[in-house]
């Protein structure tokens, strides 16, 4: 063999025996590692989801926007440990990383100029999930409408209102959430009676009322609290106006408050109580200007 090919030989046979020695060592390390830390970013997620399950109250729906929460953690992660691991191989090369990184950092800002509103958007949309402002079912008021919420993203929310009109609302637009079904609902009514029946009399028939529909068992399960009546809420001119307060379960007040109403009419009708008498209205010609 002639000498400059056995010194290549040999360069390559020393090159092999350092890589072999030094690199290939640095290289499963970097793999083992890898696997090792992708592995408990799965374990710990899923251990978070099934958390999330046990303590939530409406296992299925929390489950969704826990999963969502904990897909976009997860595969935040993995990139970050994948992208960590190529960088250490490509030093494992020898290959100088400084301009790949430069590149990135401008493509990455160019992006995020070009983005700026899908950026947003994910982000608020993560809070919402993560912090459960919010979940399917429940009636919200946000971004200038209200409805019932049908979907919930990391981009966006769906809100159906009584119209039935379907509202795609983007979280990044969404700044303050009034939610009406979180916990319980109120029902208030106010019930218009004529200035001259007997105060105390009105309001013991209105606490029987109330105290009637609380025991009835078709609406028992219904209420979170025995219904309220403060008392008189305001006089106008041959009106006076006596309130009632029904705490409910989130979406029943409408169904108690309706059947609540049948039956103080009826109550009304029976105790031979007037109801406010309608507010005049004056038909005249307005005086020539001198």
């Amino acid at each position: 063999m002639e000498p400059r090919f056995q010194n290549l030989w040999q360069g390559w046979h020393d090159d092999l025996i350092r890589f072999a020695r030094y690199d290939v060592p640095k290289l499963v390390a970097i793999l083992l590692l890898s696997f090792i830390l992708v592995r408990f970013l799965s374990i710990t997620t899923r251990k978070l989801v099934e958390l999330g399950k046990r303590a939530a109250v409406h296992p299925s729906i929390r489950a969704q926007q826990i999963s969502t929460v904990v897909g976009v953690i997860r595969s935040a992660g993995i990139f970050v440990i994948i992208l960590l691991a190529v960088m250490q191989t490509l030093q494992v090369f020898n290959i100088n990383i400084a301009p790949l990184l430069a590149s990135a950092g401008i493509a990455g800002l160019a992006i995020g100029f070009g983005a700026q509103t899908l950026v947003k958007d994910i982000i608020n949309g993560f809070f919402i999930l993560a912090e459960n402002q919010f979940e399917v079912g429940d009636t919200i008021k946000a971004a200038g409408v209200q409805g019932t919420v049908e979907q919930v993203t990391m981009r966006r929310t769906i809100l159906r209102d009584a119209d039935g009109t379907l509202h795609i609302v983007p979280n990044g637009s969404i700044h303050i959430v009034s939610n009406t079904t979180r916990d319980w609902s109120q029902a208030t009514l106010l019930v218009a009676v004529d200035y001259s029946e007997d105060s105390d009399r009105v309001l013991r028939v209105l606490r029987e009322t109330a105290q009637e529909i609380h025991n009835d068992p078709a609406f028992h399960e219904d209420m979170v609290a025995e219904p309220e009546v403060p008392g008189i809420e305001r006089i106008t001119g041959q009106e006076v106006d006596y309130l009632l307060l029904v705490k409910v379960r989130p979406g029943r007040q409408d169904r108690v408050a309706r059947e609540l109403r049948r039956r103080i009419k009826l109550c009304l009708e029976k105790n031979q109580i007037k109801a406010a008498p309608p507010a005049p209205v004056y038909i005249g010609q307005l005086p020539k200007s001198s």
